[in-house]
């Protein structure tokens, strides 16, 4: 897979101090890796770069829907996402990108990648399990909701089970009572 080059960030000509990148990120960055989960993707990322004289360091947010579907029902919907990143990118002798936080990039280098951060910081942000809002609230009118409901298990409320309780067992729950 090729890098996107409005990805890239030249940081060798940039001044000591903060510098403010913004990237809209729709469906075709995922279709770029591939990733087939989302319907739909519409959001802005905030990359705030500080450059010092040893080190850079990148602030990521993201904010925004991605349009998934319900785990439960298979229903679309908007799923809204925040999510923010820290990374310190130092330099060194080898490229080394073992730490979660810190990117080693071999001295010479003078630009960096950030859409591999992005796709993770996005996806992370999407909640593991995807429930439809219609669902927790009661508004959702799906087919597949009422079919699950129809198979659930009921609880029995009757008594007439516990009669049918074998008497010994009766005189063994007074031994928990007896204390």
């Amino acid at each position: 897979m090729k890098p996107m080059k409005e990805f890239a960030i030249q940081f060798v000509g940039l001044k000591i101090g903060k510098h403010h990148f913004e990237h809209k990120i729709e469906q075709a960055f995922f279709e770029h890796f591939e990733y087939k989960e989302f319907n739909n993707v519409d959001v802005n990322v905030e990359v705030e770069l500080e450059k010092k004289s040893t080190f850079l360091e990148l602030r990521f947010k993201a904010s925004g829907f991605v349009n998934i579907n319900c785990d439960l029902t298979n229903e679309p919907y908007n799923q809204t996402i925040e999510n923010e990143f820290e990374l310190v990118v130092k330099f060194g002798d080898e490229y080394n990108d073992e730490h979660v936080d810190i990117l080693m990039v071999p001295h010479g280098t003078y630009e960096i990648s950030i859409e591999q951060y992005i796709y993770e910081l996005i996806v992370l942000a999407v909640p593991i399990k995807r429930i439809h809002p219609g669902v927790e609230d009661g508004t959702l009118n799906s087919d597949i909701l009422k079919k699950l409901e129809e198979l659930s298990p009921k609880l029995s409320e009757d008594k007439d089970k516990e009669e049918d309780i074998d008497p010994r067992w009766n005189t063994l729950k007074k031994l928990l009572t007896d204390k």
